[in-house]
């Protein structure tokens, strides 16, 4: 045999042992490659927007209104999807309100408004005590029998509780009782109204503190319309809000689109997710101000991807050696190393970071490229770690799988990487991210956790045998049932330590920490029932991207 014959056998025998997985192909196709803005529509909606926003202002300025009426609007206009345009003036008034400003005493305040005023105040970062739902507990320590028939309050109670932090019991039994208690009352149909019956249900299918904001915008658009007490102004005012926004998505997507489409060409193995890359860029960040930041998110998400896929789906030990290697060094010099296939993950790459650098270089800010850089090495690291774990059949302890686990989650790199773009950003800023602060470590906990339990089936039938649940059941001689019960209560700690951290003072702004808290969010909605929503994009995320992408509202 000639030295190139054995060269070719090598290749050959290489491939008939890739751990290659055969992903579903892209839903979407082209649906997302082509669109140009109505710049005479967009003009004259955002002309009224204008007017609407001035009207909306106004009435969440007044100081004369009173505190039952203030929380309902500034709720009323967060679920809309408007608070990004009045986030200092909310801010201001949830001030006075967390300092006594509207005079309500405790006693006054029935249990929708008392669970309203709690939950708003968490979600804004002000640390309101759970003292405030004793009133509303028997002698016996339950909560009152005649709240059971209180639909309001209850799902009031049910949202607040999902902002409780570790040792909160009162809070804990309030999440019990509230669920309890809507679910008894959907399924024995107590109630004719049909419109809160919806709301009952999407509330326990996702509750706020959990839920992507702009995901949850039409949802609550929908229930709004129909309320007989409804502001028309306000639903006006977002709906038209929503469809120009759904505007500058459409454009952003389809220059993602247009970009990905050659690379994506290239690969055989992959999984084509580039539009739910782009669905997380908007679930991190929908707001007109983060456009660039959201097409320079989604086209690193989806490179990202790919890198992902290779490890974990088709390269072998060597060759992945090889790559990582080449990516630690971050050299174009280095393609000339690599196998054909990988010359093209490589050079895309380096060339979008490039093109990055360039574009945040005309504003004073390539400095923040360095941070994603550092932090993909590290990524691509572990992940070779984890592939030969894979290749090799290894069963390493749960806590060596966790701490490798935190990373290949990339919440590190994706709260960074969120970062680049946002001019709001500063070096003290991406120092705080890579010092891999309390609120990130937990952020990757929930990423890391809900990603093994959404995606264990999925890894069973590959024979994957080194995941977060094969784990833990080989180290303590659990059941698959008990390990994921155990994992379940991880996510659930996790979600109060973010509650925790949010209301401290963690020497950055909130508009950095609210990136980490959304990026959790989106594990919570990717990962929803078990499932992987990425990888079987039409089972979770497909009803979301139409909500957002496609489906629209009529003027």
């Amino acid at each position: 045999m000639t030295s190139l014959e054995m060269k070719n056998s090598i290749n050959c025998q290489q491939e008939t042992i890739r751990p290659v997985a055969n992903f579903s192909p892209s839903f979407w196709g082209d649906v997302f490659s082509s669109y140009s803005i109505d710049a005479q529509v967009s003009e004259l909606y955002a002309e009224e927007i204008e007017e609407l926003k001035e009207k909306a202002r106004n009435m969440i300025v007044d100081t004369e209104t009173k505190l039952e009426e203030k929380l309902v609007l500034i709720d009323t206009v967060e679920r809309l999807g408007l608070s990004y345009h009045f986030e200092n003036e909310i801010q201001a008034h949830l001030e006075l309100i967390f300092n006594g400003y509207f005079k309500l005493g405790n006693e006054e305040k029935d249990l929708f408004i008392t669970s309203l005023e709690f939950r708003l105040l968490r979600q804004h970062g002000f640390d309101a005590s759970s003292c405030i739902f004793e009133k509303f507990i028997e002698k016996n320590g339950k909560f009152k029998e005649n709240l059971r028939s209180d639909i309001k309050g209850l799902v009031g109670l049910y949202e607040a509780a999902y902002l409780r932090y570790h040792g909160e019991t009162i809070l804990d039994e309030a999440l019990v009782f509230s669920t309890t208690n809507l679910q008894t009352i959907i399924h024995k149909q107590e109630l004719s109204d049909a419109i809160i019956i919806r709301q009952e249900k999407h509330a326990l299918e996702q509750s706020l503190q959990r839920g992507i904001p702009r995901l949850e915008a039409p949802y609550f658009i929908d229930f709004n319309e129909e309320d007989e007490l409804k502001d028309d102004s306000l639903l006006r005012f977002a709906k038209l809000d929503f469809i120009l926004l759904q505007m500058l998505h459409k454009k952003e997507l389809c220059e993602v689109s247009r970009w990905w489409k050659d690379l994506v060409s290239r690969f055989s193995y992959i999984r084509d997710r580039v539009v739910e890359c782009y669905f997380c860029a908007l679930g991190i960040y929908f707001e007109p101000q983060y456009s660039r930041a959201r097409v320079i998110l989604a086209k690193i998400l989806a490179i990202i991807s790919i890198i992902d896929d290779t490890y974990d789906s088709y390269g072998t030990i060597d060759e992945l050696e090889i790559f990582t290697h080449a990516i630690e060094r971050w050299d174009i010099k280095e393609t000339d190393k690599l196998p054909d296939y990988m010359k093209i993950c490589y050079k895309a790459l380096l060339d979008l970071y490039d093109q990055c650098e360039e574009e945040l270089r005309q504003h004073g800010r390539s400095f923040a490229v360095h941070y994603a850089k550092a932090m993909t090495k590290k990524l691509v690291r572990e992940y070779n770690i984890e592939a030969k774990w894979f290749i090799e059949g290894h069963m390493p302890p749960f806590a060596d799988y966790m701490a490798n686990g935190f990373i290949t989650s990339s919440c590190y790199l994706i709260a960074t990487i969120s970062c680049i773009g946002m001019n709001s950003a500063t070096k003290e800023a991406f120092d705080w991210l890579m010092k891999q602060p309390k609120l990130q470590v937990i952020n990757a906990i929930i990423g890391r956790i809900l990603n093994d339990i959404g995606s264990y089936e999925i890894e069973k039938t590959r024979g994957q045998k080194t995941t977060g649940i094969e784990c833990y059941m080989n180290e303590y001689g659990v059941s698959e049932e008990d390990a994921m019960k155990e994992f379940r209560n991880i996510a659930e700690n996790a979600w109060k330590d973010i509650n925790e951290e949010f209301v401290k003072d963690n020497g950055v702004s909130m508009e950095i920490m609210k990136r980490v808290v959304n990026l959790a969010r989106l594990s919570d909605v990717i990962y929803k029932h078990n499932q992987d929503g990425y990888t079987e994009q039409e089972k979770v995320l497909k009803p979301y991207i139409i909500g957002l992408l496609v489906n629209s509202f009529k003027i």
